[in-house]
């Protein structure tokens, strides 16, 4: 198992997932507070990097493409404090967070996980029953509906509608935006059959976002719904009928050395789990194969 512990949170790793833990520092944000522990299995990581800086560094977790909810429904906007895949690290903590590094991206490579994209998720989402007020409104989702309720600060024609209720069988598609200089962000709804292109100020599918301190939260909500819609993989998986000359693939060679190099580690790794190899035979073989590849 590997850990590393830090103001900003605490990574753990024993070998098939992560747990990612936000501290609960004064400097670790609302969203990643409010969003709370995540549990990351290995299959869903694409890789893992450590950068040193003059003062503190950053891990950093690179997910598959598809297997996040929250990811896929923020665009990849969610910025550097508010995302759950980076850690803080201070200087003295750079030996632990190579260990760190090296350990997960050695478990990847002996359970040979791909770095393509999924077409399911892999992790499950915030957990609803689930109710934000930011910007110009409250949006609530209890995993079935959503209901957006409007206040003072709501344009008049919108707010004159009243509270909206939006069945999760009738959304195709959520999104979150966040304010970013002078524009406003939102959380916008596609309802099936009723396109818009109204602004979110006037959409009463949507929450307008002024760049307010919670209106990262908002995509939680986005993300919990998300996660309960068709992942967008399956739209887009249509199977091409197999060429008529089409030629099977040759294959591949059992004496490659790379694959017998990869055959070693993972023997290794099960006398090691077996007790047969201490720690430090294990570490020290490892080492010596991993040079070889």
């Amino acid at each position: 198992m590997a850990e590393i512990i830090q103001k900003d949170g605490t990574w753990v790793f024993d070998g098939d997932a992560l747990r990612l833990t936000p501290g609960r520092d004064k400097n670790v944000s609302l969203f990643r507070k409010t969003l709370g522990e995540l549990v990351v299995p290995l299959g869903a990581l694409a890789g893992i990097s450590f950068e040193q800086g003059k003062k503190a560094g950053r891990l950093r977790l690179r997910l598959r493409d598809g297997a996040d909810p929250l990811l896929h429904a923020s665009g990849g906007r969610l910025t550097e404090p508010h995302d759950p895949y980076q850690l803080l690290v201070e200087s003295d903590r750079y030996g632990v967070a190579e260990y760190f590094t090296d350990e997960v991206r050695n478990a990847l490579l002996l359970d040979q996980v791909p770095a393509d994209p999924v077409d399911a998720y892999l992790l499950p989402g915030p957990a609803v029953p689930l109710s934000v007020s930011a910007g110009d409104g409250t949006a609530s989702f209890d995993g079935e509906r959503i209901r957006l309720e409007w206040n003072w600060k709501t344009e008049d024609a919108k707010a004159a509608a009243g509270a909206r209720v939006l069945s999760l069988t009738d959304i195709t598609a959520v999104e979150w935006h966040p304010a970013v200089g002078l524009e406003n962000g939102h959380l916008r709804f596609t309802v099936r059959n009723a396109p818009t292109k109204a602004p979110p100020k006037y959409d009463p599918n949507a929450v307008e976002l002024w760049g307010f301190k919670k209106d990262p939260l908002m995509a939680l909500v986005a993300a919990a719904v998300q996660a309960r819609l068709p992942h967008p993989a399956a739209a887009a998986d249509v199977r091409r009928p197999e060429p008529a000359d089409a030629r099977p693939a040759l294959p591949a060679t059992a004496e490659d050395d790379h694959d017998a190099l990869l055959r070693r580690l993972r023997e290794l790794g099960e006398l090691h789990r077996t007790g047969i190899l201490t720690d430090e035979e294990f570490a020290l073989a490892k080492q010596a194969i991993l040079k070889r590849m």
